[in-house]
């Protein structure tokens, strides 16, 4: 997936073959295998090119890790402990990406009421 997502564009088994290639040795037939897995296992669709077939991922790298993230804390039987824990876990540039994300997801903030505003219903 690595490969697939590093490139972010459909990609052959030849490609990823070669790039593999040059860290270690590896067979064809083992990178094809591995692509037809992740096909069956839903995280690359395939177009036919040909004889061959280009790999494409299904989503983001990002919302893979996501995607764990959300499945490991579900596990929990206590989600504030796992989370508590995970962020002891967390250098202080994660932290600050986390405060960073948080900011993001809220969106703009809304202002306070000044001084003489009439609170809105519920508001009491």
């Amino acid at each position: 997936m690595t490969r697939v997502w590093k490139w972010n564009r459909p990609v052959t088994v030849r490609e990823v073959l070669e790039d593999l290639q040059q860290e270690r040795s590896i067979a064809y037939t083992t990178v094809m295998t591995v692509l037809d897995n992740l096909h069956q296992k839903g995280w690359v669709r395939r177009e036919s090119e040909g004889r061959a077939y280009r790999y494409e991922a299904v989503s983001t790298r990002a919302a893979y890790a996501a995607a764990l993230m959300n499945d490991a804390w579900s596990q929990s039987d206590n989600p504030a402990a796992a989370l508590i824990a995970f962020f002891g876990m967390m250098s202080e540039e994660q932290r600050q990406a986390l405060r960073d994300a948080i900011r993001i997801a809220q969106g703009p903030e809304t202002p306070a009421p000044g001084p003489g505003s009439v609170p809105e219903a519920g508001e009491r």
